[in-house]
């Protein structure tokens, strides 16, 4: 059993992402899911990035690391596209990580410190040509990122949508999204 802090993409804590953290407790996992919008949610990816640009990118990454510090160490940092930055801060400068799962975005190491810590895993999935992902140098971060880690794996799925993995979404794709699960759910069972 692995304890898991999810954190949401930039349209808000959605019923997609709250799906996905139940699909992780239902298979015996703690799930904590902060919200780092303060109970909006957006119709468009948009306007809720327009929000956390208005808010500030640092003040929403704040936001990931004090719901982070009312919880214990031993965490596994999930973050689905703007949720990354939190969920990779925390995972490469809060000690005790168990892992990260980074989902359709990643940001250079060198963004919160000099490396990656070794014995720290971690996945990234991503679209081969999501236009945030793939067209924005994400992906390129993310080869970096686990070429220089222990234990790191990317995953690359075909197909150009960003926001693939949240159910409620029109971006879904479910033969991609379940894949992602299921390969969450083999790497929580390993490091938990």
């Amino acid at each position: 059993m692995a304890k898991v802090l999810v954190f949401h993409h930039g349209q808000g804590l959605t019923p997609g992402v709250r799906a996905f953290a139940g699909e992780l407790r239902r298979a015996g996992h703690v799930v904590h899911v902060p919200d780092l919008f303060e109970g909006r949610v957006f119709d468009s990816l948009d306007e809720g990035i327009g929000y956390a640009g208005e808010t500030g990118f640092t003040a929403i990454t704040a936001r990931g690391t004090s719901a982070a510090e009312v919880l214990p160490a031993g965490l596994v940092y999930v973050g689905f596209s703007l949720g990354v930055l939190p969920a990779q801060k925390l995972a490469q400068t809060r000690p005790g990580a168990r892992g990260a799962v980074l989902i359709e975005a990643c940001v250079p190491v060198s963004e919160f410190g000099d490396a990656w810590p070794g014995d720290v895993p971690v996945q990234v999935h991503g679209m081969d040509a999501d236009p945030f992902f793939a067209g924005e140098g994400d992906v390129d971060a993310a080869r970096a990122l686990v070429g220089t880690a222990r234990d790191g794996r990317l995953f690359l799925y075909p197909g150009d949508r960003h926001l693939f993995c949240d159910s409620g979404l029109p971006s879904y794709d479910e033969d991609a999204a379940q894949r992602v699960t299921g390969r969450v759910l083999a790497f929580l069972d390993r490091v938990g």
